[in-house]
């Protein structure tokens, strides 16, 4: 592997293989140095021709029909300024032509070692940006030592890389993610379509066990799929749709919603409600009411409590807070759960588990409103999850509770 900044042997020293035609960029430069150093130093050589004439001319006058040898050669003195004048401008001339050519090499020369130090370190960067794939997004430009404009493009690339480095290996976490849920109720739908078929006594009976699992196996299948859906649709929106809306409705909704299910596992739900007015996608946020709560039945224990909350917060953002008993969740691992696919620890109570997309769906869209979700553990078993968004300044309400 070659050094940072040094090109590749074979290759021409002026920089990387370019896609399009014409010298590059240090020929370039060395040129235009060696084209103003050329200018300056014939400007230099005429201004000395003139003054060195100027200087000849204040010679002082000798008396009329006198003679002084200049050059080994006997001038009269009238003449003798004029002499004097045409053998300085000569040598001066000679002296420039042979000093001429010289500067403009070593100008040529000194440009071409300084500009490809200068620009080492962006061919750097760009042998960097020619070696990455989607499986060498590890490697960086290295440039420690550089500074000023190019220490921050430099800079800049490496961040770029990382953030790149991330997304794909999110991505590759995701898709195989994905591909594993997705395998297993199609899986489940196999088996049971296989050994219903290969039993030739099968009855009536046995063909309805046979479509009760078929059916749960394929409403998982169409959960999984309407979350990644909704995850992506949730991490693509670059425009949220900015209308008014009010937490403590969002929450009402929710809570309508999931009533049932809350009743089915004998949970106590606490509910207060205050006006928490934000900007944001009212869909979109009811899903996230929608999914914190029906985290917080999925993955509580017989009997027990949710807490769900939807008030001001004291810096004037709308909050929403979810809390539930459960089981214990170690503290280190709570960001976890907002990945995708990542489930925490379940009572063995029969619930159906989710499709893990539920606290990742959270994130991104509350990221996309310009908010943040933060999920801490509760004392004694559960977690507690606050969502917090801006604020809409344009609306105003009494506070109520349910």
């Amino acid at each position: 592997m070659t050094e940072p900044g040094r090109p590749a042997p074979g290759r021409r020293r002026w920089g990387p293989a370019r896609r399009g035609h014409g010298p590059g960029l240090r020929p370039r430069l060395t040129v235009l140095a060696t084209a103003l150093v050329a200018l300056a130093s014939a400007l230099l050589l005429w201004l000395g021709w003139l003054l060195v004439g100027g200087v000849a001319r204040a010679v002082p006058a000798l008396p009329v029909g006198s003679t002084v040898r200049v050059g080994g050669l006997d001038v009269p003195a009238d003449r003798l300024r004029e002499a004097v004048g045409a053998a300085a401008r000569s040598d001066v001339l000679r002296a420039g032509l042979i000093a001429f050519p010289l500067v403009v090499v070593a100008a040529a020369i000194v440009s071409w070692v300084l500009v490809g130090r200068v620009l080492a370190p962006l061919y750097a960067v760009t042998e960097t940006a020619r070696r990455l794939t989607a499986d060498s997004l590890d490697q960086r430009t290295g440039l420690r030592d550089v500074r000023g404009e190019v220490a921050e493009l430099a800079a800049g690339f490496d961040a770029m890389l990382d953030r790149l480095q991330a997304a794909f290996d999110a991505q590759r976490r995701f898709v195989a993610n994905a591909s594993h849920e997705l395998r297993t109720p199609l899986a489940v739908l196999r088996t049971e379509v296989d050994v219903t078929l290969a039993d030739p006594a099968a009855d009536i009976q046995e063909l309805r066990r046979m479509g009760a699992v078929v059916r749960e196996a394929t409403r998982r299948a169409d959960d999984l799929v309407a979350g990644l859906l909704m995850l992506a649709r949730a991490e693509g929106a670059e425009h949220i749709e900015a209308r008014p809306v009010d937490l403590a409705d969002i929450l009402a909704a929710g809570l309508t919603s999931t009533r049932g299910a809350a009743g089915v596992r004998g949970l106590r739900v606490v509910a207060q409600r205050a006006a928490a007015p934000t900007v944001g996608d009212p869909v979109l946020l009811e899903r996230v009411a929608g999914n914190l709560l029906e985290n917080a039945i999925r993955h509580n224990v017989a009997g027990g409590w949710i807490e769900a909350c939807a008030r001001p917060a004291p810096d004037g953002w709308a909050e929403l807070r979810v809390a539930s008993s459960g089981p214990e969740i170690p503290a280190d691992r709570v960001d976890e759960l907002f990945e995708p696919f990542r489930r925490g620890p379940r009572e063995r109570t029969g619930e159906t588990p989710g499709s893990g997309l539920g606290l990742s769906i959270v994130r991104a869209v509350v990221s996309a409103h310009g908010g943040a979700v933060h999920g801490e553990p509760v004392p004694g078993g559960g977690l507690a999850v606050s969502v917090r968004l801006p604020p809409d300044a344009s609306r105003r309400g009494d506070a109520h509770r349910s």
